[in-house]
């Protein structure tokens, strides 16, 4: 009888230890996954994203592990999940910087109220071609996949239960925001330039012919040439955020 009811508080440790496990890796994960690209989308159905939260949890706990007869407290469980937001984060800086030089290039090309309203957010159309673009390559790239690596590459920087260095984690989150800012520019350039050179040379022709109309003619020809320079320019955008998203995912922790 003795030896039973050792068994049993074995496993009731073993269970209870495997309890806190899941769901300090549950936190991390449902966090990450809140803001996921893809994954953390407003249009997804709450519960897809669940599912998915679930399932890569039983992916990723099983190479976590938890300190034995240790129980995190409410401290630890929050510095679950916002490590698991800032992770997502960083990804989403990258998606968002698309859409950031998709709102550039549109209201250079008078483009920025037209179907603004059609999505979750309010975003010009470019914006939101951009966008979806942008998702459907980090799909195609396997975005999902490299997405688990780094969970689990996060445990080796910020055990399980551990609370990230706020220094760090604002002096990351910090570089990280310029980086994005600095290529949503750097994409829109061609689009900011192209319309800055047409409105001058659109300056030019009103003076030197003051009775013409020059809006009537330079607004329609400005929304035709951005639309075929963002035919022309659309494939080397999405290559060259394709490239910054590799890094992000290659080197995540880097500011």
């Amino acid at each position: 009888m003795n030896g039973l009811v050792a068994q049993l508080s074995a496993l009731s440790g073993l269970a209870e230890g495997m309890i806190w496990q899941v769901a300090l890796v549950f936190l991390r994960v449902g966090g990450f996954v809140a803001m996921l690209p893809a994954l953390g989308e407003q249009a997804l159905p709450l519960r897809v994203k669940l599912a998915a939260a679930v399932a890569i949890t039983l992916i990723v706990a099983p190479g976590v592990e938890v300190a034995a007869g240790v129980a995190p407290g409410p401290l630890g469980l929050i510095a679950e999940a916002v490590t698991g937001l800032a992770l997502g984060f960083g990804l989403r800086l990258t998606v968002l910087g698309l859409q950031m030089a998709g709102t550039l290039a549109a209201q250079s090309l008078s483009l920025a109220q037209m179907f603004a309203g059609t999505g979750p957010e309010p975003a010009p159309i470019v914006a939101n071609l951009l966008f979806l673009s942008g998702v459907a390559l980090f799909l195609a790239m396997g975005g999902l996949a490299r997405s688990v690596e780094l969970l689990l590459l996060s445990y080796q920087m910020i055990p399980a239960g551990g609370a990230p260095d706020p220094a760090a984690l604002a002096s990351w989150g910090l570089g990280r925001v310029v980086r994005i800012f600095a290529l949503s520019f750097a994409l829109a350039a061609p689009f900011v330039l192209a319309a800055l050179l047409y409105n001058l040379a659109l300056g030019a022709i009103n003076r030197a012919m003051p009775t013409l109309m020059v809006s009537f003619i330079g607004a329609p020809a400005l929304t035709l040439g951005g639309l075929i320079l963002l035919a022309l320019a659309a494939p080397l955008v999405l290559e060259v955020w394709q490239t910054a998203m590799e890094r992000a995912l290659a080197a995540p922790f880097s500011g």
